[in-house]
């Protein structure tokens, strides 16, 4: 390779090796962060978090907002709701795709030898180097237009004698820009799918949050659940621990002969019925239990998942008890719930969807616009001599020095009209559109409906667990009384152990139905909080712009 080709060849790598850093995305995503590299195939999982803060004394030892927190980082059904956002995001991401400049560089060399069979081809064995170089951007914009810029350049090196220029080189400088006048034109209908994509992740983050709002529901109601079974076990122990004082009574004034010995089959029977129930009620809270570890995630940790629960809400009611009317609470929930507010997005979706439908049945007009300059540059010959004698020595930096020069220019425009005579996909698409609309329209209204019922029946059930628990009480109040009753009567003799035995029975079913009462209210409070869209707040739950 001669010393002029190996600088024509650099020239071309260092050219076709330079990128438009500085070009700009237009329109540029200012609100997505940059994307983290795509996990891998074999990503682990991460593990629990936070749960062995919460180990006191070889326990699990947690109150309300602990097993929120813990739902909250180790749920498994989060984690998994938490990737639509993250899904959203990378939609909203890629639908800047169409705006992204796109360059393209190309080399490429050709040499060529070929028999004359004419004077006028200037040697007997025609042989011919051609090297080419091009450099092109092109990008779309939002307004509905699309630039063009390209440099070309290319080196002709030839044994023919009629060439004015041997080796010659070529450069070409070119400009184009079109636009579309009525059919895609203006911001509306070119960013019709970044404003869907961004209404998409608002749209994801409302779900997520309603997600999360059912989450927070889901752990507190099994917490409450496991504190219920509890205390149900807690009743059903004092039972059986009751009756079996009264067996050992009984079978003391069997063995003292003031009790028939029929009598002492009622108390053993007994006896062994409240064991069963013992039996069948620590195993209620076993299973409440486990239900309760998964939640908040301590079944991934064996460790955690081996220790006893200690949990430290009492079921019973401190301080005012809380009141709430329907119109005030169907306000909130109107104002807060995060349904509605996907919803409101659905809409807003459908009604870019319709202006976009419309705008598709506009004619395609477009104009464009072209401008051109080049250049030539080459050793010059005079070919009138015979050999031709060599006039002066030129190269690529002539044919650039003429390109910028803008003395060879080449320029014009020219309009287009695409009319379709009928556009039955646009019309089926705008059709579709409008039908789209008025379903999620009908579908806010059906949430709304449902919200309604809800919060309804929330405060109503709100009030009739406030009512319960007074009544329970007191029920509980005059079930012990008549125990002491029976039981005095028992010691004189006048009853059998039969009514001690019955009045012992009533009182653990009070008792029971007084902790169903208590949890029963602090879950109306919940549901109530619930329904309003106030639980997050409650206990300080926010959800950030993104996830992980």
């Amino acid at each position: 390779m001669s010393v002029s080709s190996f600088k024509w060849w650099a020239l071309v790598v260092l050219v076709g090796a330079m990128r438009p850093a500085a070009a700009q995305t237009l329109p540029k995503p200012d609100t997505i962060q940059e994307m983290r590299a795509p996990a891998g195939a074999g990503e682990r999982l991460p593990g629990p978090e936070g749960l062995r803060d919460y180990v006191m004394d070889g326990k699990l030892r947690l109150t309300v907002d602990d097993a929120v927190r813990l739902t909250l980082l180790n749920n498994t059904n989060v984690r998994i709701n938490s990737l639509g956002v993250d899904q959203a995001r990378n939609n909203l991401q890629g639908s800047y795709a169409p705006f992204d400049p796109q360059e393209v560089t190309s080399i490429g060399t050709n040499r060529s030898s070929s028999p004359t069979f004419s004077q006028l081809q200037g040697a007997p064995t025609l042989s011919q180097l051609t090297q080419q170089m091009g450099v092109g951007l092109q990008q779309n914009l939002d307004l509905g237009g699309q630039y063009q810029v390209s440099f070309s350049a290319s080196r002709t090196s030839t044994n023919s004698s009629f060439n004015f220029f041997n080796p010659s080189v070529f450069s070409f400088l070119n400009f184009s820009y079109s636009q579309h006048l009525l059919r895609n034109r203006g911001r509306t209908p070119n960013r019709a799918p970044i404003v869907i994509a961004e209404r998409n992740l608002s749209q994801s983050r409302a779900i997520f949050k309603s997600q999360i709002n059912d989450a927070v529901l889901t752990a507190v109601n099994q917490y409450w659940g496991v504190v219920m079974q509890r205390d149900n076990l807690e009743v059903v122990k004092k039972s059986l621990s009751e009756a079996e004082a009264s067996y050992k009574q009984s079978k003391r004034a069997l063995e003292l002969g003031a009790l028939p010995p029929l009598d002492i089959y009622r108390s053993e029977s007994e006896v062994a019925s409240r064991r069963l129930s013992a039996i069948q009620a620590e195993y209620q809270l076993k299973q409440s239990e486990d239900i309760f570890r998964r939640t908040i995630g301590a079944d991934l940790d064996p460790f955690v998942r081996a220790l006893d629960l200690d949990l430290e809400e009492k079921a019973e009611p401190t301080g005012e008890l809380v009141s709430m009317d329907v119109e005030t609470a169907l306000k909130r929930a109107l104002d807060n719930r995060p349904e509605l507010e996907a919803e409101a997005h659905q809409i807003a979706i459908d009604e870019t969807n319709v202006r976009f439908s419309h705008n598709q049945l506009l004619p395609d007009l477009s104009l464009s616009l072209l401008y051109t300059t080049n250049g030539l540059g080459g050793n010059e010959f005079n070919t009138a001599a015979t050999p031709p004698v060599l006039v002066s020595r030129g190269g690529f930096g002539d044919a650039l020095g003429q390109v910028f020069g803008f003395g060879f220019p080449a320029y014009g425009f020219s309009l287009q009209l695409n009319l379709p005579v009928r556009n039955h996909s646009a019309q089926a698409n705008l059709a579709n559109s409008l039908v789209s609309r008025r379903r999620d329209h009908y579908f806010d209204r059906q949430e709304r409906q449902a919200i309604t019922l809800e919060v309804t029946n929330a405060v109503h059930t709100l009030e009739e667990a406030k009512l319960s628990i007074a009544a329970a009480k007191i029920a509980r109040d005059l079930t012990e009384k008549n125990v002491e009753a029976e039981q005095r009567k028992f010691e004189l003799g006048s009853e059998t152990i039969f009514f001690v035995l019955e009045a012992q029975t009533e009182l653990a079913q009070a008792e029971s139905a007084l902790v169903q009462a208590q949890v029963n209210y602090q879950l109306a409070v919940l549901q109530v909080e619930h329904s309003t869209g106030a639980l997050l707040d409650r206990y300080h739950v926010q959800i950030a712009q993104t996830t992980h």
